[in-house]
């Protein structure tokens, strides 16, 4: 029996390295010596038990099984179960450990095998050169083409690299006053370099939400202060590609495809420099256009199902605007969990497309009577997720079950009036009016909720988002067609 041993340390955070190695399906990518993989029978590359198929540059062709995989001592282990190359046997073993004395990391990969009598030095020495050291070689090169490695080159034109101290010019649009959609406009501007705990992001898509309406007719004007000398910026989450990073950031590196979304509007440009807390890293299956037009609308739809509303097999779920972003969501991912989805929407085309993401009884009005028809479906809703504000107050109040729950989450009909407390009391019903940064507050909370409504989305709970595009100068064109309430799904725009 066989015994190979190598270790090394990386000029990366460990978890930028355990984000490549735990990816059963990588090392075509970063190892010189595979030249094509795939994982078999269309499992997912971190599914223990999954196996990839590769071939070699020399021809060889190889199928390796998945064994073991550990997020938490970030080790996986995985064997041959077959090889043109005569290896028999072999199970490995990759164990990332943090450096204590930076943001490095120690990487020991070893294995064990058999081999044909006379070939023991010529299959070891392959192994532990040509596959263990040059892998090795090779991930650090994967990673310089970043520049984030020490060693690695600093560059000065603004793309992948080490920060460079110096701005980067980007476009904006932006309100200097208050009022319809006629007051957004581009304007040009600078985004400064990455402070430590930062990341400087070149957008691709960017998602418009009805929050950005309120902030631009002056509803929370605390969260956006305009002035003719400081025009406010619109947008609350957008995806793109680091362009380079502050000390501390999270182990992201230039080059990583992320998404973000922040309590502080701003998104409505081409380059934006934001905390890393915001920051998340985009799987490879998740296109930048779906996460702009998913992040913020599914960690709603995350917590006002799994905190808020506590829904399950029979709860009673009343959605408003169910054809909309976060409508076709609530509707999908709660058909799935077992509610009984009950939808409003404003036209016959919109209740198909409800109809089809799972909502089981479809309301078509324009006039917000809906109660009635609730009580019929349903005999109530345990749940209703209110976007229409101050037009649907009395109908809410009358289509709610016993016990019932109102969840206000926006005012697309006008701002809601103060709701005195005895408005409850006829059947003992809750009010609340959430904000999603609450449900995520701290870095631990954002990826735990990310990585639900990336698996939901992977597993079929929630549908890819129908998403309507437009140009970044074109944001006041996808506001009135917001405000119009003909869309269906969710409106991005492209940077």
């Amino acid at each position: 029996m066989q015994k190979v041993t190598r270790s090394t340390i990386i000029d990366a955070p460990i978890d930028r390295v355990w984000a490549i190695l735990r990816d059963f399906n990588s090392h075509d990518q970063w190892h010189d010596v595979v030249d094509a993989s795939h994982i078999e029978g269309r499992e997912q590359s971190d599914q223990v038990g999954c196996i990839r198929s590769f071939t070699l540059k020399d021809g060889n062709r190889i199928r390796e099984q998945l064994l073991t995989l550990s997020d938490r001592e970030y080790k996986s282990t995985y064997c041959i179960v077959e090889a043109t190359v005569p290896l028999q046997r072999y199970v490995a073993t990759v164990t990332l450990k943090p450096v204590t004395d930076g943001a490095r990391t120690f990487w020991h990969w070893q294995s064990t095998f058999d081999t044909p009598p006379g070939m023991e030095r010529e299959l070891r020495d392959m192994v532990a050169q040509g596959v263990y050291e040059a892998g090795f070689e090779n991930l650090r090169s994967h990673l310089r083409q970043g520049g984030d490695l020490r060693g690695g080159s600093q560059r000065s034109d603004g793309h992948a690299g080490m920060p460079t101290a110096l701005p980067i010019p980007t476009r904006r649009v932006g309100l200097r006053r208050y009022g319809d959609a006629s007051v957004l406009a581009g304007h040009d501007a600078q985004a400064p370099a990455p402070a430590a705990g930062e990341v400087r992001i070149r957008q691709r898509a960017i998602g418009v939400n009805f929050i950005d309406i309120y902030l631009r007719k002056g509803w929370i004007l605390s969260m956006l202060p305009v002035s003719d000398a400081a025009p406010g910026v619109l947008g609350m989450e957008a995806a793109g590609t680091v362009i380079d990073v502050g000390s501390n950031a999270r182990g992201l590196l230039p080059g990583d495809r992320v998404a973000y979304l922040g309590p502080t509007p701003g998104a409505y440009c081409t380059v934006r420099t934001v905390p890393a807390d915001w920051v998340v890293r985009l799987p490879p299956a998740v296109e930048d256009e779906t996460a702009a037009a998913l992040l913020l609308k599914g960690l709603t739809a995350d917590y006002l199902l799994r905190d808020l509303g506590a829904v399950g097999p029979g709860t009673r779920l009343l959605v408003h605007a169910a054809a909309g972003g976060v409508g076709l969501l609530l509707c999908s991912w709660a058909r799935r969990i077992g509610a009984v989805v009950v939808g409003t929407v404003s036209s016959e085309a919109k209740a198909r497309v409800a109809r089809e993401h799972g909502c089981e009884h479809v309301i078509v009005t324009r006039d917000y009577q809906f109660a009635a028809a609730v009580q019929s479906a349903c005999g109530g809703a345990d749940v209703v997720v209110d976007g229409l504000g101050d037009a649907a107050r009395e109908e809410n109040l009358a289509a709610l079950a016993r016990r019932g729950h109102w969840i206000s989450l926006g005012q697309a009909s006008g701002m809601l009036a103060p709701l005195a407390p005895d408005a409850l009391l006829g059947k003992s019903l809750t009010f609340s009016r959430p904000v999603v940064f609450d449900y995520i507050a701290d870095y631990a909370q954002l990826t735990e909720r990310v990585g639900r409504v990336w698996e939901a989305l992977a597993n079929g709970s929630i549908k890819a988002p129908l998403i309507e595009r437009y140009p970044l100068e074109a944001a006041a064109q996808a506001h009135i067609r917001l405000e119009s309430r003909q869309t269906i799904g969710p409106l991005i725009l492209i940077a």
